[in-house]
C-alpha cells in the first residue's frame, strides 16, 4: 500500500504509525535518498498491506452526527452510533486503515480492538455502553461491544478509516 506524506510527518512516525519496524520501512524505499527529508504528498510504499482502494469495504466516521458508517462498494451498508474524543483529547480527522483486530484487549475497550495507522488510535468496544453517542473518549472511536464484533466480522485488515468533523 502506497501512504502519501502529511504535513509534520517523518519515516519515524510513519513506521511507528503503522506499526512496523523503521528498517523495514527504509528496506521498503530504497529510492528515499534522506530518510530524514521528506515532502508532503511524498509516496512512501507500506509494505504488508493491502491497498485499501482494492477492498470491497470502506469506513466513514462523522464526529459531529457520531457515526461509523460501513460502505460496501460504495453502498451503505448499515449506520452505527459511537462515541467521540473529548476536549483535549479530540479524534484525529484524516484518512487511516486497520491495521489489526484484538478480541478481548481488557479494561475499558469492551471485546474488540481495531488499531488505525495512527499511533495510540483506534475503534473498539466499551466497558461502559451509556457513553455512546457521546464526547467522551481519550480519542478512539467506541462502539457498542456487540456492534464493534459483528464491524470486525465483516472488515478485512486494510480497511480504509475516513474521520471527518
Amino acid at each position: 500500500m502506497i501512504h502519501y506524506v502529511k504535513p509534520g510527518e517523518t519515516l519515524a512516525q510513519i513506521a511507528r504509525d503503522f506499526r512496523i519496524p523503521y528498517q523495514q520501512l527504509l528496506a521498503a524505499n530504497p529510492v528515499l535518498t534522506n530518510p530524514d527529508v521528506l515532502y508532503i504528498g511524498q509516496p512512501i510504499q507500506i509494505p504488508g498491506y493491502p491497498d485499501p482502494s482494492t477492498l470491497p469495504y470502506r469506513i466513514d466516521i462523522s464526529l459531529k452526527k457520531r457515526t461509523l458508517q460501513l460502505y460496501q462498494n460504495n453502498v451503505l451498508q448499515k449506520t452505527y452510533p459511537i462515541a467521540v474524543g473529548r476536549i483535549l483529547h479530540g479524534t484525529p480527522i484524516g484518512s487511516y486503515i486497520v491495521l489489526n483486530k484484538a478480541p478481548n484487549p481488557g479494561g475499558p475497550f469492551g471485546t474488540m480492538w481495531m488499531s488505525l495507522s495512527k499511533e495510540h488510535y483506534g475503534i473498539h468496544g466499551t466497558n461502559d455502553p451509556s457513553s455512546i453517542g457521546k464526547a467522551v473518549s481519550r480519542g478512539c472511536i467506541r462502539m457498542q461491544n456487540r456492534d464493534v464484533e459483528e464491524l470486525a466480522s465483516i472488515i478485512p485488515i486494510g480497511t480504509l478509516v475516513n474521520i471527518r468533523m
